[in-house]
């Protein structure tokens, strides 16, 4: 079973010695793919709405660090995990994503979610109430940007006429997995996704699994050709219940499993040490 490795954003601080240490130790380490989550902004709770990351938690910006990261590794394959994509400019994310394939040598996948924080999306002037079908119609118009030559496009977010992107990505197109856990995410990764990637429990997950390749079935797709990662938020270390989850998601299916955790780690040697516990525990599984 393939291992991930979470970019441990809040903890890692801003020195780029730091940054490059961290990536090049998940290399060494064998892991399959460093992921890089993704907020523009922190928020302050207001009333009853209490956000899970707020305006104390630094997020680094998800394409400028992995370009970075792609600078200072060789191998190891890198992910946006998840990068909120209705949030942005569609041609812009198509660039961005671009350029990091070309840095890498071709090793991005870019995970892509519709988000949880509203107050977000409102602060960047995007709509929060058509997040998901904005989503679908940006990944048809990147993957065009990604493979054609010149493209007109006109849809319900989206009028382009004759367009391009140069220089081009290496993977045309660049995989894209989704995030998330609603039904409808669900069905969506079915129709249009490479993998899915969610954080859940494995028993929570079963019977989302089993409606994702439901789906999948109805829309004539190749299961043996969609990825799927488990997602393995814990609240404090705890190895045995690692290895646990990483098998149960290994039951369902998954390919690749990721440690997700949600306590912090303020010392470079702690978020090293914790690569380690996590392989020795789940890289046999």
């Amino acid at each position: 079973m393939l291992l991930n490795a979470l970019f441990p954003t809040r903890d890692i601080g801003t020195d780029p010695a730091k940054i490059r240490d961290w990536a090049q130790a998940a290399e060494a380490l064998g892991y399959n793919c460093i992921e890089v989550a993704d907020h523009v902004f922190g928020a302050a709770p207001r009333g009853d709405w209490k956000p899970v990351y707020s305006e104390q938690d630094p997020f680094h910006e998800t394409f400028t660090t992995l370009a970075f990261i792609a600078a200072v590794t060789k191998t190891i394959k890198l992910c946006s995990g998840v990068l909120i994509l209705p949030q942005r400019q569609t041609g812009v994310v198509a660039k961005q994503a671009a350029e990091v394939d070309i840095l890498s040598g071709g090793r991005l996948r870019l995970g892509v979610g519709v988000g949880w924080n509203h107050v977000e999306y409102e602060a960047l002037g995007m709509d929060w109430k058509t997040r998901g079908a904005r989503q679908s119609e940006q990944i048809e118009v990147m993957r065009r940007l990604w493979t054609e030559d010149l493209v007109s496009f006109e849809g319900r977010f989206h009028k382009l006429e004759s367009v391009n992107l140069l220089p081009v990505p290496v993977q045309r197109p660049i995989p894209i997995w989704f995030g998330g856990s609603s039904d409808a995410v669900i069905k969506r990764a079915a129709r249009i996704g490479d993998g899915y990637m969610p954080i859940m429990t494995p028993e929570v997950a079963e019977p989302k699994i089993a409606m994702l390749r439901e789906h999948m079935k109805a829309f004539g797709r190749d299961p043996a050709s969609f990825g799927l990662e488990g997602w393995l938020r814990f609240d404090e270390v705890d190895p045995e219940a690692w290895a646990k989850s990483a098998l149960g998601w290994k039951k369902l299916g998954a390919q690749m499993v990721m440690l997700y955790p949600m306590y912090r780690m303020a010392r470079l040697d702690d978020q090293i040490e914790t690569l380690r516990r996590f392989k020795d525990v789940a890289g046999n599984i």
